[in-house]
């Protein structure tokens, strides 16, 4: 065998082990993208269903929310709206609120992402995010972050609400 053959018989070991390798990285790669996606959905089950028990509980407390569930592509959640008249003498207004929390749906950076968003006698005063890696998610902090938020919505909502007028 000549010397030139050796070198290429080296080189094809080479080239085999290095592709054993890569294709290793990519198995555990695509394992490690399929547990970050079923993390994600369960996470976002648990959440989901959380953020409907919290913007009910405010529903409760202010009559006339129309309670919507959220889902698509903005992601998936449960949404509170009410839509108001006022009459004045011979003028009317009309004034739109909304409360609305929603989980994203998971993207290429694989994280937990929680939005708020509050319209208030049409105006949007109130918009809330946050999100993390779906591995480093920890379940009772945003449950906590969504209690905060509905809090948060709720008193600007009764403040704003108290004087129609304005």
């Amino acid at each position: 065998m000549n010397e030139f053959e050796q070198q290429l018989k080296a080189a094809i070991r080479r080239g085999e082990a290095k592709g054993k390798l890569e294709h290793g990285e990519d198995a555990r790669r695509a394992s490690q993208i399929a547990e970050f996606k079923n993390l994600h959905s369960k996470l976002r089950l648990s959440l989901t269903e959380y953020i409907d028990r919290v913007i009910r509980k405010l529903a409760d407390h202010f009559p006339g929310f129309r309670i919507e569930s959220v889902f698509g592509e903005a992601g998936w959640g449960t949404a509170c709206a009410r839509d108001d008249v006022y009459v004045d003498g011979r003028t009317r207004s009309n004034r739109y609120s909304r409360f609305e929390i929603t989980v994203r749906p998971i993207n290429e950076f694989y994280v937990l992402d929680l939005q708020a968003r509050g319209t208030i006698a049409n105006r949007e005063l109130f918009q809330r995010g946050h999100f993390q890696p779906v591995h480093e998610v920890d379940i009772q902090h945003y449950q906590q972050l969504l209690d905060r938020w509905t809090l948060e919505f709720a008193e600007l909502y009764a403040a704003k609400t108290t004087n129609p007028k304005t």
